[in-house]
């Protein structure tokens, strides 16, 4: 599920998934880049947008809408992701970090190697040097779709508050040869054009 929901309120309200990125939209370059991920674990790709949802379906992916309102955050997109995804596992992954690891998909998918993992999420090294989780890239299981629920109805937003509640394990990114910059996001349009030129 490629997480393209949000208001884009920091970019001055633009849609972000549709903001290019060397050239094209960063919710294309998201899916073209899921589709060439190490081990070809990825199986039916959906994108989860909020707003021309035409422009999005013109990438090839079933969109789908919140079904939370007034653009309740990530956690709507997982909500939605996992109420649509028919394989055992939902991998959700955001529009605006265009730089995502090949091999995203392969490191966390080895996190359930240990069968009481619920859900793995990837972290990197921040410019302090400290290793922080990246909550929305998430491999989890789709049977956790009834706590989401339950969570959201309650009024919950916040992912680490729900991911704390499962068995969550953090998958390093920061082993040499990993790009430090695989996990910078674009919340302006300066930061886009600044990460293109890098």
């Amino acid at each position: 599920m490629v997480l393209a929901g949000g208001r884009g309120s920091r970019m001055g309200g633009v849609d972000k998934g549709l903001q290019n990125f060397n050239g094209t939209p960063l919710a294309l370059h998201t899916v073209l880049r899921l589709q060439m991920q190490e081990g070809r674990h990825i199986g039916e790709l959906m994108l989860n947008a909020n707003r021309n949802l035409a422009a999005y379906e013109a990438f090839g992916a079933p969109v789908w809408p919140d079904t939370l309102s007034d653009y309740a955050g990530p956690l709507a997109g997982f909500l939605t992701g996992l109420e649509r995804c028919e394989t055992p596992y939902l991998l959700t992954v955001p529009c605006d970090t265009p730089l995502f690891p090949m091999d995203l998909v392969s490191r966390l998918a080895a996190a359930f190697d240990d069968d009481t993992t619920e859900i793995a999420m990837a972290a990197a090294r921040e410019d302090d040097g400290q290793l922080r989780a990246q909550p929305v890239f998430c491999l989890m299981r789709v049977d956790l779709l009834e706590s989401l629920v339950a969570f959201t109805q309650s009024g919950g937003r916040k992912i680490d508050r729900w991911t704390d509640q499962h068995k969550t394990v953090l998958v390093p990114f920061d082993q040499p040869g990993d790009d430090p910059r695989a996990f910078c996001n674009t919340n302006t349009l300066a930061e886009l054009h600044a990460l293109e030129k890098s």
